[in-house]
């Protein structure tokens, strides 16, 4: 049998107990979850673990992911973790590839995607969220973001200096230009969280939720 690779980030790491601390805070006892662009699958193995009442879904556009998602995420004991499916933000309807998506979930979950893809998935992963998500439902978002008014950390110019270096498209975001395309989709921005590494937690849904 042929070994699955299991690619880890330290970073996942680091950060997956933090931001669980706030998942806490934000979601209800139980819900139905997506997560958008899973990675390394640690996120969702950790937050699956201790959100047991959650069904989990993993997802990523790169098809190739989806083995070392399932291996991470989807460990005995993790009866709440459903099996990952390919899915491109940019796509209608969601999923890519996989059975459709009949019911809204309680909440989609995407780490440090908008500020490593094209403007065009933001755009996506806003329209794709009024869609799928429930009348109460939250999308959370996780990663750096430049603020108005908020003098930007030396980490976080380094960073989306190397990220346009690496593609033109990719690079840290304006949470004022985040928060105007949720808004064309129908989505405000509820909740800001500081974390750690200069990053933040941002709750979005329906203002009217």
């Amino acid at each position: 049998m042929q070994a699955i690779d299991t690619p880890f980030s330290p970073a996942a790491e680091r950060n997956k107990q933090p931001i669980l601390d706030v998942l806490r805070t934000v979601l209800p006892p139980r819900g139905r979850a997506l997560e958008i662009a899973s990675g390394t699958g640690q996120h969702l193995g950790w937050f699956a673990a201790a959100l047991p009442h959650w069904d989990w879904q993993p997802s990523d556009m790169v098809a190739a992911a989806l083995p070392g998602i399932d291996a991470v995420a989807r460990q005995p004991g993790r009866p709440n973790v459903r099996p990952p499916l390919r899915l491109d933000v940019c796509d209608n309807p969601w999923p890519s590839q996989g059975p459709a998506f009949d019911l809204p979930f309680d909440l989609v979950y995407c780490a440090n995607m908008i500020h490593i893809a094209p403007w065009a998935c933001c755009v996506g992963l806003m329209a794709g969220c009024a869609r799928h998500l429930a009348a109460d439902g939250r999308l959370v978002t996780y990663g750096p973001y430049f603020e108005s008014g908020v003098a930007p950390a030396a980490g976080n110019l380094a960073f989306d200096r190397s990220l346009r270096e690496r593609d033109p498209q990719w690079g840290v975001r304006q949470l004022d230009d985040v928060a105007a395309c949720a808004a064309q989709a129908g989505l405000g921005l509820l909740e800001r969280h500081a974390m750690p590494a200069n990053n933040l937690l941002l709750v979005w849904g329906r203002p009217a939720a």
